[in-house]
């Protein structure tokens, strides 16, 4: 069985990111964190992969993503400023992926720590993923991201404000591949309909 935490990252796959503070410590204690943490998926991860969900407890945080395809990694990679050590290697996805991930989890250790009066590491490394494998495995991993916030007794899923489901079921702009998001589970009711269903996956932290 592939490590979660070295399973390869390839072009057009969907993956189940998660990761926890060092130790399972806080990392999110402010809403100001929280929407610090989503500009910097934004800043980093968008231009990489699509974003079908998310949600960020105060502990650690799930992300589920689509890798985009080969010739758009390698069409980033050309226009953006990359160091040799990435342009060399990454005509694997698995480099540029890595290293903008590892951008989100510099600058908002670096904020989170200066906020905090605190030193060093913040989030563990590397992060977790695994492979989606199926339709099916893609919806309730979606469904398991929502729900988390009750399955961690924190608060009703539909109401958590940092998490995708409001984004999903909302007009207004989002970083999410909403359309996608919709279309995978056929419309809106059957959207919120599904998420009815509790789905529990075990997280290996």
């Amino acid at each position: 069985m592939t490590d979660i935490r070295t399973t390869p990252i390839e072009a057009d796959c969907f993956y189940h990111i998660y990761n926890r503070g060092i130790n399972g410590e806080i990392i999110f204690k402010s809403d100001q964190n929280y929407r610090f943490f989503l500009n910097k998926v934004s800043e980093f991860l968008v231009p990489v992969c699509d974003v079908y969900a998310y949600c960020l407890m105060s502990n650690h945080f799930h992300l589920l993503v689509k890798i985009k395809s080969d010739s758009e990694l390698s069409r980033l990679v050309k226009e953006q400023n990359y160091d040799a050590a990435i342009r060399t290697g990454l005509h694997s996805p698995q480099n540029i992926f890595s290293k903008q991930f590892a951008r989100i989890f510099n600058s908002y250790s670096q904020a989170f720590n200066k906020e905090n009066k605190r030193h060093g590491a913040l989030i563990e490394s590397p992060f977790k993923r695994k492979l989606i494998t199926s339709d099916e495995y893609l919806i309730n991993v979606i469904i398991y991201i929502h729900q988390n916030p009750q399955n961690h007794s924190v608060a009703q899923f539909s109401k958590y404000n940092f998490s995708s489901y409001q984004s999903i079921l909302s007009k207004s702009k989002t970083l999410l591949k909403r359309d996608e998001v919709l279309e995978l589970f056929n419309n809106r009711e059957n959207f919120v309909l599904s998420h009815q269903k509790m789905i529990d996956f075990c997280d290996d932290f």
